[in-house]
């Protein structure tokens, strides 16, 4: 093989590296920036029927179309699949391999390596997880509301979503502390220092959300109880008309 073509494919692990930050920095941030969306429940049934209706597009369009949450969908589980892809390379490929991490994180005894370990436990869960609770978008992407989402959560959804949201959130905190760490970002001149601080951040940021995931998660399921003898009505927000007949609704 001659230099140049060596050199050239030397470049991959490069670039694998850089894709996995990449779209690891944008996954952990939707995740947050989803996290806020979803617990717009507790400012009110309106304030979420609205929410949800913006990324249909209703402000735009005039109308939802349910179909721009599908392609969102899509597009999410495809930085899921690339990223997934890109981080396989690091996690063990053996048994032997296994125990030699174990033998070695014990050994160590480094935080950052344990939160690595921590990492690939958590995106492991989290590939065959997000991916259940997005084909569900994808399929039935109109099912998004006050109503609708409860009476999901409700009717048997809520241990998947409550396992699913200390994996989101560990993972995401973890994902953007390390690649924070790995290219250097906010470390100043002094790193050492600034490491602690991003540290300090990074917990302070995954209680605030986990806290806030359970305050959610906690009012669909009160939502959702209240309306189980009315399993598929559609909410009607209050500043809507009164002559709307509720079955017409479609959310």
């Amino acid at each position: 093989m001659s230099q140049a073509a060596t050199a050239k494919s030397n470049r991959w692990p490069a670039r694998m590296d850089v894709a996995q930050s990449v779209t690891g920095l944008i996954l952990g941030l939707f995740m947050w920036a989803h996290m806020f969306m979803v617990s717009s429940i507790l400012l009110g049934k309106d304030a979420m029927f609205f929410v949800a209706r913006m990324f249909e597009g209703e402000p735009l369009f005039g109308k939802p179309i349910p179909a721009l949450v599908s392609g969102f969908a899509c597009f999410i589980l495809a930085l899921i699949a690339i990223h997934a892809i890109c981080a396989l390379r690091k996690f063990p490929g053996s048994y032997h391999q296994y125990q030699t991490l174990h033998k070695h994180i014990g050994d160590l005894k480094h935080s950052d390596t344990t939160l690595w370990y921590v990492q690939v436990i958590t995106g492991f869960l989290l590939f065959f997880m997000a991916s259940v609770h997005l084909y569900q978008l994808i399929m039935h992407p109109a099912d998004i509301g006050p109503y609708a989402s409860s009476d999901r959560v409700w009717g048997g959804m809520w241990p998947l979503y409550l396992i699913l949201l200390f994996v989101v959130e560990l993972h995401a905190g973890i994902g953007l502390y390390r690649v924070a760490i790995k290219w250097g970002l906010f470390m100043g001149k002094n790193p050492k220092a600034n490491r602690k601080r991003l540290s300090v951040m990074k917990w302070t940021l995954t209680v605030f959300f986990l806290t806030l995931g359970l305050l959610t998660l906690g009012a669909y399921m009160k939502i959702g109880m209240e309306h189980a003898d009315r399993a598929g009505e559609r909410y009607v927000p209050t500043y809507h008309s009164t002559d709307i007949n509720p079955a017409e609704a479609t959310h």
